[in-house]
């Protein structure tokens, strides 16, 4: 009976697939965006157009109607005067390509989330998870516009407080997919302790803070300011004079490029400690093989997150090291969810064992 595949598992295999193709989908879409930022393409298309926007420009008629409503913004006249019609669509096409990801994503979620509501084979739980995802995905549309439009009137690039909150959102629906994919297979609890578990949620709050310091980071370019390391500003720590000298204070942890990249790579300092005394503490603890591998290559992904961290602002922020950093937070924020999941203490019975007490308690 143990080695037989359950009924249930079979049927939803196809809903497996199907979330682990928009959660890959999600994640070129977080790297287009960075490419994006980095290329300062964001502000390319002024316009939202959820349906007619999908087509770009056919004719040198279109081409240049677009172009002559990018030369109305500010960020034009003030970083781009004199940009040339093929400048113009190199940051167009990346900013075209990260729309038509985000209608890509609607499409391949909505169509086969409405075949699988049609078919019987969700159950009510899991319905109302899916249309959460869905309704999340919904918002990020909006919020992406929403984030657009700060740039087009007074300021020269988006708001990196508008620019964090569609990251984040985004990665907030992608932990949701990868949480509902892992909750789609029954599992026995694992033996861990309620210190491994808490110090595993507190990895992946920290994880969600840190990338929200990252998107601040990137929206003020604060990565190239300051490039010198372990060092900022010339000291470890820098003065309290340096940090603090917006009013009130606290805009400080927002607005000041030296306070935003500081908080950045102490929250990168407490999360390497933190994901090393997690590993340590779940050999130790002899939390069972899967609870063990998963410490242990979070650890090593934050660890390499960390150099590239280091590597991406000692250059200053090339493209490429720029994107792979990105690459791996994702992942490091993968494996944080997995290991919440895996060490939550609320989850079923592997269905086998179900059936094998049935069986015992009906002999």
């Amino acid at each position: 009976m143990t080695g037989m595949t359950h009924p249930r598992d079979k049927r939803l295999r196809p809903v497996r697939w199907w979330l682990i193709a928009v959660a890959v989908l999600i994640v070129l879409m977080v790297l287009v965006g960075g490419a994006t930022r980095l290329t300062e393409s964001g502000l390319s298309i002024v316009e939202w157009k959820p349906v007619t926007g999908a087509l770009p420009p056919l004719t040198q008629e279109h081409w240049t109607q677009a172009f002559e409503a990018y030369q109305a913004i500010p960020q034009y006249r003030e970083l781009n005067s004199g940009m040339s019609l093929d400048e113009f669509k190199t940051i167009f096409w990346w900013e075209w390509s990260h729309r038509l990801l985000g209608r890509v994503i609607g499409v391949v979620y909505l169509l086969p989330f409405l075949w699988f509501l049609w078919s019987g084979v969700l159950t009510s739980d899991l319905k109302k998870r899916l249309w959460a995802i869905f309704g999340l995905g919904a918002l990020q549309g909006g919020v992406g516009w929403w984030m657009v439009a700060s740039g087009l009137t007074q300021r020269v690039e988006v708001s990196q407080y508008r620019l964090a909150t569609h990251l984040i959102l985004a990665l907030v629906i992608f932990a949701a997919i990868v949480w509902t994919l892992r909750r789609l297979r029954d599992r026995a609890p694992l033996p861990a302790s309620a210190r491994l578990r808490s110090t595993s949620v507190v990895v992946l709050v920290l994880t969600f803070l840190q990338l929200y310091f990252g998107a601040l980071v990137a929206g003020l370019r604060a990565g190239r300011v300051f490039n010198t390391w372990p060092e900022i500003d010339g000291a470890l720590i820098p003065s309290a004079s340096r940090l603090f000298f917006e009013q009130p204070w606290w805009r400080n942890l927002f607005d000041n490029t030296l306070t935003v990249q500081f908080e950045h790579r102490m929250t990168a300092y407490a999360l390497f400690a933190l994901a090393i005394l997690h590993a340590v503490d779940a050999v130790r603890s002899r939390a069972g093989s899967a609870a063990v591998n998963g410490a242990l290559w979070l650890a090593a992904a934050m660890t390499l997150q960390a150099v590239l961290g280091i590597l991406t602002l000692l250059h200053q922020v090339p493209i490429g090291l720029a994107l792979a950093h990105q690459a791996v937070a994702i992942l490091v924020l993968t494996l944080a969810i997995l290991q919440v999941e895996r060490l939550s203490a609320r989850r079923p019975v592997p269905s086998a064992q179900k059936l094998n007490l049935a069986v015992g308690h009906s002999g």
